[in-house]
């Protein structure tokens, strides 16, 4: 059982999660947030973690698989205006970047950030994020950042992108304080946001500095669609740079995958 009391003494936020709803199931925190039907559910910062998402998702819609009461699967809404005046894709990187942060800070475990959103432990995925967003016409309302983040689970069924792992795992079976780690977590991700607004090159470079596969030969996946190159750089935009034998593409979704060929 998540206690609120121990999560709550340790937010130092101002706004980030002042709006915490808890849930024992629901379909997915995404939905709950992108959703206009409930008020409580329009605040800015507002946080939803859920114990078990029936529905959970990661990007294309590939489903997101958590053990109930191990882990941490939650969302975080962003209503103000400040935050989509440009560069909205980068709030990815803020929330990749607030959990290495946290679990660096908290475990002195290294972290590996993987384009566009996984954080990594020892090349195995520890964490994975959705941005979806609710625009009416070309106005931008709201953006949810899901964020699911293996804890205390030790086993996982099933076929991976990329092999799993948890912090539990990772630290030889020592149990970790879900309450702790994600108020560091929110922590961490309202002064990363603060950054964004006012530095974006420190959002930038703090992603690349966690990121090994730059300058590496890799494959990009996208469907049917397979492409080779190295992994150059990423643009203002958080977009990945390819060098092809062409010259520099630019990569605005896909699988990424270490290779051989080129």
């Amino acid at each position: 059982m998540f206690n609120l009391e121990t999560f709550d003494i340790k937010l130092e936020t101002n706004f980030i999660g002042r709006n915490f709803i808890y849930a024992e199931e629901v379909d997915s925190t995404n939905s709950i947030l992108l959703s206009k039907e409930n008020k409580k559910y329009n605040i800015d910062g507002t946080v939803v973690l859920a114990e078990k998402q029936n529905k959970g998702r990661g990007r294309k819609t590939r489903v997101w698989y958590s053990a109930r009461g191990y882990n941490l699967t939650f969302s975080i809404l962003l209503s103000s205006k400040e935050y989509f005046k440009s560069k909205v894709n980068l709030l990815n990187f803020v929330a990749a970047i607030a959990v290495a942060h946290s679990v660096e800070n908290l475990y002195q475990l290294r972290c590996e950030l993987k384009w566009p959103n996984d954080v990594l432990i020892n090349k195995k995925k520890i964490a994975g994020i959705l941005l979806e967003s609710v625009s009416s016409g070309n106005k931008l309302e709201k953006v949810v950042i899901g964020i699911g983040l293996n804890v205390n689970q030790i086993t996982f069924h099933g076929n991976y992108n990329v092999e799993p792992t948890s912090l539990k795992i990772e630290l030889e079976n020592q149990r970790i304080n879900r309450e702790t780690l994600l108020a560091e977590i929110l922590n961490n991700f309202e002064e990363t946001l603060y950054r964004f607004v006012y530095n974006k090159k420190y959002i930038l470079n703090e992603w690349k500095e966690h990121c090994s596969m730059i300058g590496e030969r890799i494959s990009i996946t996208d469907g049917d669609k397979e492409i080779f190159g190295i992994f150059d750089d990423i643009d203002d935009d958080g977009f990945l740079l390819l060098k092809t034998r062409s010259g520099i593409e630019k990569i605005r979704f896909g699988d990424v995958t270490l290779s051989l060929c080129f």
